[in-house]
């Protein structure tokens, strides 16, 4: 009894730290987000490693939308690394889930804006990365994720004692060589260049004009 109020106790410290900007942040990254993986990588076989490249990889191997094998695939990594990670990182992670599976699903009431990103691979894969790179670093520099592979990547590399930027780079690769079963070898080397560069992009709106340290600048994406 004692540690479930000990538990209690912990949340309700952690939700007071939880704010309306932050929020309204998170969800419009993960709207971002979810817009630019729709309107780009869904049509352009340019794809993208982790958590968001393998919702695509089994959209096209069973039909499943990533709205929801995305926030169930999420759930698993956040589950995962639930002892890693602090209580605020899950509730706007939890928060930027839900609002990355919601965006995805309107967009899907809608067609493509520009099915013609499936000629122009390079275009494309540029593209692709600044939705990724502005969405996802919107979250993280709040403290928080869309995409479970923060969890994963951090638990993996706690259990193996792997620095945390080769255990993403590890997830991609093994995503993005898995997606050669739909996407041609060329196209691979262009999801290859749009998640680096949306790695970096991450990291630029992450710590872009920020003067002091937070709780978000632990988190980083690959």
């Amino acid at each position: 009894m004692n540690k479930m109020k000990a538990q209690l106790h912990e949340w309700k410290e952690a939700l007071k730290n939880i704010t309306l900007k932050k929020c309204a942040i998170t969800l419009l990254g993960s709207f971002i987000l979810a817009f630019g993986l729709y309107h780009v990588h869904s049509i352009s076989g340019v794809t993208e490693g982790g958590v968001l490249g393998a919702t695509l990889l089994l959209e096209h191997w069973t039909g499943i939308s990533p709205a929801l094998t995305g926030g169930i695939m999420n759930v698993l990594c956040y589950v995962l690394g639930w002892k890693l990670l602090g209580k605020e990182f899950i509730a706007y992670s939890a928060l930027a889930t839900v609002g990355f599976s919601g965006m995805y699903k309107i967009c899907e009431q809608f067609p493509h804006l520009w099915p013609g990103l499936a000629d122009m691979p390079l275009v494309a894969a540029l593209v692709g990365a600044l939705f990724v790179g502005v969405g996802a670093g919107l979250c993280v520099r709040v403290g928080g994720a869309p995409s479970g592979d923060d969890a994963l990547a951090m638990s993996i590399s706690h259990a193996a004692g792997w620095k945390i930027q080769w255990v993403y780079l590890l997830s991609d690769l093994i995503v993005l060589v898995m997606s050669l079963s739909y996407i041609p070898v060329r196209r691979i080397g262009y999801s290859l260049f749009t998640v680096l560069l949306s790695g970096q992009l991450i990291g630029f709106v992450q710590n872009f004009n920020r003067t002091q340290e937070t709780g978000a600048d632990c988190v980083t994406e690959n």
